[in-house]
């Protein structure tokens, strides 16, 4: 080999060695900084994703605390009060008669975080006050839910029978905001209900309604020819008949509703009332053991005064239920009545 590649060899075995010795020196100097680096950006994506999960929560909590301002309570049963109370008044608003439909309870559905509670509502008017009943609960602040709808005929002609269902959410923990009487933006005399006037005028919900038949002649039977029929009208409903099927609120005042089954008819009373050879004196909303299941737990109940003892009828039984209130289930404030 010549001197002159020899020289040229040497030269580039040098710089191979010279650049090798470069790289392995960088990547020992430069190992701690680039994990360093690894780190930050590390750091920083989590950061960032705690910060996304605080406004996210935040966003969550806000949302929730608007969603609770329009429930009723934070009590199952104050919420069913309040909830009843307002389908009622929703009827007398729409203009029709409150004691033409029934109101029965519905729930409590547990549900992730809160529980569903509601109202059975069924009953007969007119296919303009049915309308208007229906667009005041679509426009309700209230938090709500209308499913079930359906219409058939009603009893009278022109009238048309309207049956849902209202349901509403009891938050489970509800959080702690000051609830206050909410008001819908719209009302009957808004544009938007006038919207409504031609279902009105071309009865696009009410059913057909066929021609009632003539009545039948009276036949008389034996025996005097003034004796009243033994209609089933004209008999009294037997206390297993008669069923508490609501134990709400209207205008802060307490109510008990009574289903007569025989006659599907909804009666309705106040404390100091007669009802089941006693006297009402209180509407009780303690949570205590079901008398059927001691296991369960019932919310209400109304507490008559028989004589000197107290009887009470848990809601959702009938009147020949009630049963003899010991001394320990009695209330103070009736305890310390004389």
């Amino acid at each position: 080999m010549k001197r002159s590649e020899k020289i040229l060899a040497s030269a580039l075995g040098g710089i191979l060695v010279l650049f090798g010795g470069f790289f392995v020196v960088r990547s020992v100097l430069l190992r701690p900084v680039n994990d360093l680096r690894k780190q930050t950006a590390a750091t920083r994506e989590a950061t960032s994703k705690i910060h996304a999960e605080r406004r996210a929560f935040f966003q969550a909590e806000d949302k929730l605390r608007a969603l609770a301002l329009r429930t009723f309570a934070e009590s199952i049963d104050e919420a069913s009060a309040k909830s009843g109370e307002t389908v009622t008044r929703t009827l007398l608003d729409s203009r029709l008669d409150e004691g033409d439909f029934t109101r029965i309870p519905v729930g409590p559905r547990k549900l992730r975080g809160a529980a569903e509670i509601g109202w059975a509502v069924q009953g007969d008017g007119s296919l303009s006050n049915v309308v208007n009943l229906l667009f005041l609960l679509n426009e309700s602040p209230w938090l709500h839910r209308v499913e079930g709808l359906s219409l058939s005929t009603g009893d009278r002609p022109g009238n048309v029978r309207v049956r849902f269902r209202f349901l509403t959410l009891v938050l489970d923990p509800s959080p702690d905001v000051t609830r206050t009487n909410l008001a819908g933006k719209l009302s009957l005399d808004s544009p938007e209900r006038h919207l409504l006037n031609p279902i009105v005028a071309r009865d696009l919900l009410r059913p057909y309604i066929k021609r009632p038949p003539p009545p039948p002649a009276a036949v008389a039977g034996p025996g005097s020819a003034g004796s009243a029929p033994n209609t089933p009208a004209g008999r009294v409903p037997g206390p297993e008949a008669l069923r508490v099927v609501s134990l709400s609120e209207w205008d802060g005042q307490p109510e008990v509703h009574v289903r007569d089954v025989n006659a599907q008819r909804t009666l309705r009373y106040r404390p100091g009332d007669e009802l089941a050879g006693g006297t009402i004196v209180l509407i009780d909303y303690r949570p205590l053991p079901s008398p059927s299941s001691p296991s369960l737990l019932s919310h209400s109940r109304v507490i008559l005064r028989i004589g000197a003892d107290f009887w009470a009828i848990e809601r959702g039984r009938s009147l020949a239920d009630k049963r003899k209130l010991a001394p320990s289930e009695i209330p103070e404030s009736l305890a310390r009545t004389p």
